[in-house]
């Protein structure tokens, strides 16, 4: 298995990762203007890539997603919480579904909270054990930081739902489990962010703020008490990003 995190522009984290041996790979949260640097990348690793996740539609960054996927002849993927709002064709991922790349197997896990399609992705290599490696948490879960629920201006509901979304999926899985999330420190997507580019899942057990709550209403009011400016252009990015625009 080979793995490359790249940090992009707005402080994202994004993806490239795969089954070296089976020539096949994926790629995760890809900011425009970056698709020649996975193409080039896949070509120095001798894989071809067969699907590009972007594990929400984005409101800080414009997706390179589609592009990349229409510029390669791979599947773009979404969680099907999209249907009918996304004005372009894209692979439907529903929770628990599992897209296998060689000897490397992604499991979509859908995490709403941040937006409701919101979906993490963990990735197990199969070659060394069945049970998962690390999880691509997207903006559900960063290093030191929860993703804020309050873009679409429902943002006790959707807080709501991302405390299920964390303790129900992610806090669930075993506490070696390494995290690989969206973004890294200066992202508009959540306050106090780190710029450490990885945890595990038992670090942030013991020492993110926001998951040492236990009781939702507490939970609540602390994620939404300290909320970073919405991204400039907002509005257009998503619209963008939908196909919209």
């Amino acid at each position: 298995m080979f793995f490359r995190q790249r940090l992009a522009k707005e402080a994202t984290l994004s993806y490239l990762l795969g089954c070296g041996s089976c020539g096949v790979s994926v790629a995760v949260d890809p900011v425009a203007g970056d698709e020649d640097w996975f193409i080039e990348e896949a070509i120095r690793q001798n894989v071809k890539i067969t699907h590009i996740f972007d594990t929400h539609v984005h409101a800080d960054h414009y997706s390179g997603g589609r592009v990349l996927a229409e510029k390669l002849g791979a599947q773009y993927c979404l969680h099907e919480a999209n249907q009918g709002r996304v004005q372009f064709p894209f692979h439907a991922l529903s929770d628990g579904e599992t897209i296998e790349v060689g000897n490397v197997a992604v499991k979509v896990l859908h995490t709403p909270g941040h937006t409701p399609d919101s979906i993490c992705l963990t990735v197990t290599d199969k070659r060394r054990s069945a049970e998962p490696w690390f999880v691509l948490t997207g903006d559900t879960l960063f290093v030191g930081s929860i993703g804020r629920p309050d873009l679409a201006g429902k943002g006790k509901e959707w807080a709501e739902q991302l405390f299920d979304s964390l303790h129900a999926k992610l806090m669930s899985l075993p506490d070696e489990v390494e995290i690989f999330p969206g973004h890294t420190s200066g992202s508009a997507c959540g306050a106090g962010i780190s710029g450490k580019p990885s945890s595990t899942v038992g670090f942030e057990k013991r020492f993110n703020p926001g998951l040492k709550m236990t009781n939702k209403d507490e939970f609540v009011n602390y994620i939404l008490s300290d909320i970073p400016p919405r991204p400039a252009e907002m509005e257009r990015i998503v619209a963008v990003n939908l196909g919209a625009a």
